[in-house]
Formats: C-alpha cells, sequence, structure tokens
C-alpha cells in the first residue's frame, strides 16, 4: 500500500534575540523557512529542524525536507548568521576558496547552537502557535527531530550532547533533551579544536542518530576524509547509532544544489538511497513505525 502524500506549503519568517549579540555587536536574527503538510486531518505532526552548512542557508535539502513534509513531518530550517551564505555571496572566486580564508569565532559558533533551542522555545509559544495556526497548532514538540548538514551536523552533534570548547578551552554542554533523535549528513569530528580526548567529547551524545557520509565526502575545508566522519559513533554513549555510506557520494549531496562543485553522475541514486534511509529512520522514531525499525537494523553500528 503506497504512504498518504500531503500537498505541501512554506511559510518563512524571523526571530529576533535581544539577550544575544553578534560579534559586530549586532542582536541576534534568525530567518526560518517552514515547511509543513495540509489537508492532512491530523490531529499534530512531528517536526524536524534542519542546520545548514558552512556558508549554506534555510533554502538548502529541500529535496529532503519537501519530501517529508509531504509524508507528514513539519520542517524547520534555520539561517546562522555569521556562518552563512552572506560570507561569499556577490563575492568574486569559488565560494570554498572564499570561505577558507574566513576565521569564525568560537562566539560565533556557539551562537549556532544556541539558535535552536532559542527557535524552539519561539515556536513553543502560544503567541506565535496562534498567530500562525496553520502550522503552530498541528506542530508535535513530543515528537521532534534534529538534523544538519556539515556545520549543521556538527550544530546537531551538540545539540545531541557533544561537547564543544569555548575560546578558552573548556568543554561546554549544549544537549537539548527535548529532541528525540538526529540525522547528521556528513558528521563532522572536532579533534581539531581541541585537546580533550574523544571519550569526553562524544560519549555524552545519548540520542539515536542516524550518520550519513560517502566515500567522497571529503572536508571541503578541513584535511580529513570520510571515514573521520564516523567518530561520533564509534563513542557515542547510546547504542542506537546507524550508519549509511554511500559509495561515491560526496560533500554536496545531501545539500541538493551543486553549487560550483561538478556534477555526479550518481545523484539519482543517492538521492533516492537518502531519502529512503531518512524516511525510515524519522517514521521508526517520529512515528513509532516498527517495520521501518527493522529495517533500520541493517544500518546499525556494530
Amino acid at each position: 500500500m503506497s504512504e498518504t502524500v500531503y500537498k505541501v506549503l512554506m511559510k518563512r519568517g524571523e526571530f529576533t534575540d535581544p539577550s544575544r549579540h553578534n560579534d559586530d555587536g549586532s542582536e541576534r536574527k534568525v530567518p526560518y523557512k517552514i515547511y509543513y503538510p495540509v489537508d492532512h486531518g491530523l490531529d499534530k505532526v512531528p517536526v524536524i529542524f534542519w542546520s545548514h552548512g558552512f556558508g549554506g542557508n534555510k533554502d538548502g535539502a529541500s529535496f529532503i525536507s519537501r519530501k517529508l513534509a509531504g509524508l507528514g513531518y513539519v520542517l524547520v530550517h534555520i539561517t546562522h548568521y555569521g556562518t552563512d551564505s552572506s560570507l561569499w555571496e556577490g563575492k568574486s572566486g569559488h565560494p570554498w576558496d572564499i570561505l577558507r580564508q574566513v576565521k569564525i569565532s568560537r562566539h560565533t559558533t556557539i551562537n549556532r547552537f544556541l539558535d535552536v533551542p532559542f527557535v524552539l522555545d519561539q515556536m513553543m509559544d502560544d503567541e506565535w502557535s496562534n498567530a500562525n495556526p496553520e502550522v503552530g497548532l498541528v506542530m508535535d514538540f513530543e515528537r521532534l527531530g534534529m538534523s544538519g548538514h556539515s556545520f549543521g551536523a556538527m550544530t546537531t552533534q551538540a545539540i545531541a550532547g557533544m561537547k564543544f570548547p569555548d575560546e578558552h578551552g573548556t568543554l561546554h554542554s549544549f544537549n537539548d533533551p527535548r529532541f528525540k533523535a538526529g540525522i547528521l549528513y556528513s558528521p563532522v569530528p572536532i579533534a581539531h579544536l581541541t585537546d580533550a580526548p574523544p571519550e569526553d567529547i562524544y560519549v555524552p551524545v545519548d540520542i539515536p542518530l542516524l550518520h550519513m557520509t560517502g566515500t567522497e565526502d571529503d572536508s571541503p575545508l578541513e584535511s580529513h576524509g570520510y571515514e573521520q566522519r564516523l567518530i561520533v559513533s564509534e563513542y557515542a554513549h547510546n547504542l542506537e547509532q546507524y550508519v549509511q555510506v554511500l559509495q561515491g557520494g560526496d560533500h554536496m549531496i545531501y545539500n541538493g544544489t551543486r553549487g560550483k562543485l561538478g556534477e555526479n553522475p550518481l545523484r539519482e541514486q543517492h538521492e533516492a538511497e537518502i531519502l529512503e534511509a531518512v524516511e525510515k529512520f524519522w517514521a521508526a522514531y517520529l512515528k513509532d513505525d516498527q517495520d521501518a525499525m527493522s529495517w533500520l537494523q541493517a544500518l546499525k553500528r556494530a
């Protein structure tokens, strides 16, 4: 039996957090873009956050979020100022060449992590949900997932419990227990940012995660290969860790757009494999689908 697919609409907006500031002293603003199903007849639907990679924005990964919204999820994409596409847009040269020259402060990185609970708090507020009833009143925050690509995967890792060092090297937790599970599209090892042993960094991860990478998923900005992206799955305290490695899959396959990266002849195949694993993972953990959970066992980390 084929699954019902709902019509999908989008909503855009922005929240301002007067309690936080950017490196230039301006108040922290967090733009968002929501994909949501309509005419579904459901009381509540699960909610999944998505965080973009370095130099990206809230418009990435639309092929994933449109599909999921059509299956009965609300997808919340956010833009993180200071690590977004404004760093390279309108400038000459390849975006990655520009981004390699950008120095990101720990304050800016930590602001990324804090954007997630901030936006969640705003959307859980009755004032916002009542003002946006078509989406706000159907969001089920008891079934909440977190996800992200590259820098967004690191953001997801932090929300899942990974410790992260401040500018003095002190490890901090940004864990938000409201999130029940997560997907890491190109996970990010952070050994280059701290002298702390991996046990101190990754063991606190305590939710189920799907780790997605490919054999060509070398870092465009660092020197590590795809194998090192799996370190989170190796140390996470929670044993429900799943791994999908795409043969020939590269770093941008999860974003849905290639930018200035050359075409990948396996793109359609990879996107189909990504969508299948993503659909099964969220169905298992946010919809309690036991058939999906059985399917996932082939990806479970030993």
